[in-house]
C-alpha cells in the first residue's frame, strides 16, 4: 500500500475515528484503525478509515492519491498524535511493506507496527429495515436539547441514552427523551417520511457523543437507518467526505416517562430566561460542595428571590423581576440542573409551571413549543 494525503484532511478524519477507540483494550486490534487505500478502478478511490469498539463503528472516506492500493491496521491514537504534530500543509505519505507502516512528511519519518486487516472486526453493513432522512440541524437540535439529561448511572443502563420513538396521533410525532431521574428532556417533532412503524430504540450515550461531533462538519441531510438492535447514521453522502456511524442499541425498556410530566401545575412563573440563568449562576458562585448545590427560589408578587447558603463561604442572594401572581412559596433546585435546562430553552421568555416544593416542575417556552423539561426539586 502506498498513498499520499494532505495532513489537514487526514488529521480531521483521524480526530473522528480515533475517539471511538478505547484507550485500554484487552484485544490489541481494537486499538487500531483500519486503513484501506482504494484506486479509482477499485471501489471509487481515496482512503477509507474505520474504527470500532465492537458496539460502535465509524467509517469515513477522504480524498487521497493512491499509488498502490492495499489495507492494514495501525494504532489509532499513535497515528492521530503523529498527524497532529506534523507541520501544517504537509503532504503525508503512508507506505506499508510487510508488517510495518512508514509515515513520511517533509523531513519526518516513522515506522509503525501493524496488524493484519483480516483480523479487524466489522459490524455488518447490511441495510436496516427503517430508513428516513433528517436535516443535520434538526438532529443537532434534538441531541443538544436532550443529551445533558442522559443518566451516567451504569446500574440503570436503560437510561444511558436517548429514547427515540413514535407517538401515535393525527398526525403521529417523533419524540426524543432523556432522563436521569432528576431531570427530563423531551423534544417532539413532525414524523420524518419513512419513520412510521419504526421500533422504539434507546441510542447509547457514546453513540450520541460521536454522531454529535460528526454533525459539526455536515450541512444538508442525514440518513438514519435502524432496526430493533442497531442504528446507522450516514452523513455527507457517498465517497470522499462521507461518514457512516453504526451502533448497537441499548437492550432494555425505557420507563414510562409520561407519568412524571406534570399536567396540573397551577402556579405559573414567566421570567426572562437570561436574567434567571445569570442570577442563578451568580448566587451559585459560593456553592463549592455537593451539599450546597441547591439554589432556593422564593416566589413573590412579580418577583423571585434567588439565594444560596454555604456553611463554608456564607450566603448570596439576588432579586429578579418576573411575572408571577400565584401565592408566595419557596422551592429549591440543583442549580447546575436548572442552568442546563435554561441553556437549551431557545427563547427570551420561559414559563415555569410549579405545584409545590416537592412536586416535579415543568419548564418550557409555551404550550406549543417542541421542547419541554421536567426538573425535580431539592429540599432546602
Amino acid at each position: 500500500m502506498k498513498v499520499t494525503v494532505e495532513r489537514a484532511t487526514l488529521l480531521k478524519c483521524l480526530a473522528h475515528v480515533q475517539s471511538v477507540v478505547e484507550r485500554r483494550n484487552t484485544i490489541p486490534i481494537l486499538s487500531n484503525v483500519l486503513i484501506e487505500a482504494r484506486s479509482e478502478a477499485n471501489g471509487g478511490g481515496g482512503l477509507r478509515l474505520m474504527a470500532t469498539d465492537l458496539d460502535l463503528q465509524v467509517v469515513e472516506t477522504i480524498a487521497a492519491h493512491v499509488s498502490v492500493p492495499g489495507a492494514t491496521t495501525v494504532s489509532a491514537h499513535t497515528l492521530f498524535d503523529i498527524a497532529r504534530k506534523l507541520p501544517e500543509g504537509a503532504q503525508v505519505e503512508l507506505t506499508v511493506v510487510g508488517e510495518k507502516m512508514t509515515v513520511t512528511a517533509d523531513r519526518y519519518r516513522s515506522n509503525l507496527a501493524t496488524l493484519p486487516r483480516d483480523d479487524f472486526p466489522v459490524i455488518a453493513e447490511t441495510d436496516l429495515p427503517t430508513k428516513f432522512s433528517m436535516a443535520a440541524k434538526t438532529l443537532r437540535d434534538i441531541i443538544d436539547g436532550t443529551k445533558f439529561a442522559i443518566s451516567t448511572e451504569e446500574t440503570r443502563y436503560y437510561l444511558n441514552g436517548i429514547f427515540f420513538h413514535v407517538i401515535a396521533g393525527d398526525p403521529p410525532k417523533f419524540r426524543a427523551v432523556a432522563t436521569d431521574g432528576h431531570r427530563l428532556a423531551r423534544i417532539e417533532l413532525d414524523l420524518p417520511e419513512g419513520a412510521a412503524g419504526m421500533p422504539d430504540v434507546i441510542v447509547p450515550r457514546k453513540c450520541i457523543a460521536e454522531i454529535r461531533k460528526l454533525l459539526d462538519e455536515v450541512d444538508g441531510t442525514v440518513e438514519v437507518q435502524l432496526s430493533a438492535s442497531k442504528i446507522r447514521f450516514k452523513l455527507g453522502g457517498e465517497g470522499s467526505g462521507g461518514a457512516v456511524l453504526t451502533s448497537k442499541l441499548i437492550d432494555g425498556t425505557f420507563p414510562d416517562y409520561s407519568r412524571v410530566i406534570p399536567t396540573a401545575n397551577d402556579r405559573l412563573l414567566k421570567i426572562d430566561r437570561k436574567s434567571l440563568a445569570q442570577g442563578v449562576d451568580r448566587v451559585a458562585a459560593i456553592a463549592t460542595t455537593e451539599k450546597t448545590r441547591a439554589v432556593k427560589i422564593a416566589l413573590g408578587h412579580d418577583k423571585v428571590t434567588l439565594s444560596v447558603t454555604s456553611p463554608e463561604n456564607g450566603t448570596a442572594s439576588e432579586e429578579i423581576p418576573a411575572d408571577y401572581a400565584s401565592p408566595e412559596f419557596e422551592v429549591g433546585f440543583n442549580y447546575r440542573y436548572l442552568l442546563d435546562i435554561l441553556d437549551q430553552v431557545g427563547s427570551d421568555l420561559v414559563e415555569v409551571h410549579l405545584a409545590d416544593a416537592a412536586a416535579p416542575t415543568l419548564i418550557r417556552v409555551n404550550d406549543t413549543s417542541e421542547a419541554l423539561y421536567v426538573l425535580m426539586p431539592m429540599r432546602v
